[in-house]
């Protein structure tokens, strides 16, 4: 059994994302911390697509339509939906996060939700970039860790090797070990 395979070894393939206009102001950062993200890990800026979506409901179709073109090795959804006095913002934030699930396991193309679902406006801010972090650098290590381990069960499976380990050498965040230590 090999002991780990790395995806700081490997170099991020081909990758969309997807980003919501509608909330530009908090999305944009976002955005910033994605492709921030991806360069990081290695992957080439002529590797990465970007494409506007007007809101984050239409994010689903076009990441479908990417998923679906074989052009790309992962795609990232990035959009914002603050609640409102309605229930709107519940609808929206399932179809979208059901939406990319969904495609995730239609195509085999990893899909990130990258979607703010916040009560308030402060949260937004406090979740693209402030002092919570930036969901979007998130959204896209976490998409390149599902395409590395994708990757390395497709080579497990051409070498007819099925013992191994892999981790993605990713840094993310482990809520769980802060709240402990108050304990």
């Amino acid at each position: 059994m090999s002991p780990h395979a790395s995806n700081q070894s490997r170099r991020p393939g081909p990758c969309a994302i997807v980003v919501s206009r509608y909330n530009d102001t908090i999305t944009s950062v976002m955005l910033d911390g994605a492709v921030s993200a991806y360069t990081q890990a290695g992957g080439s800026p002529d590797s990465l697509a970007v494409f506007e979506a007007p809101g984050a409901f239409e994010l689903v179709s076009i990441a479908s339509v990417l998923a679906e073109s074989g052009m790309y090795e992962s795609v990232v959804c990035l959009g914002c939906v603050i609640k409102g006095e309605t229930s709107h913002d519940v609808h929206i934030s399932n179809a979208v996060a059901n939406g990319c699930a969904e495609i995730s396991i239609k195509t085999g193309v990893p899909v990130a939700f990258g979607v703010l679902t916040t009560n308030t406006i402060e949260q937004a801010i406090e979740r693209a970039g402030g002092r919570v972090g930036n969901k979007g650098a998130e959204a896209m290590g976490a998409v390149l860790g599902a395409a590395g381990a994708i990757a390395e069960i497709h080579k497990a499976k051409e070498t007819n090797n099925p013992g191994f380990r892999y981790a993605p050498g990713f840094d993310v965040p482990d809520k769980a070990s802060s709240a402990s230590e108050g304990l």
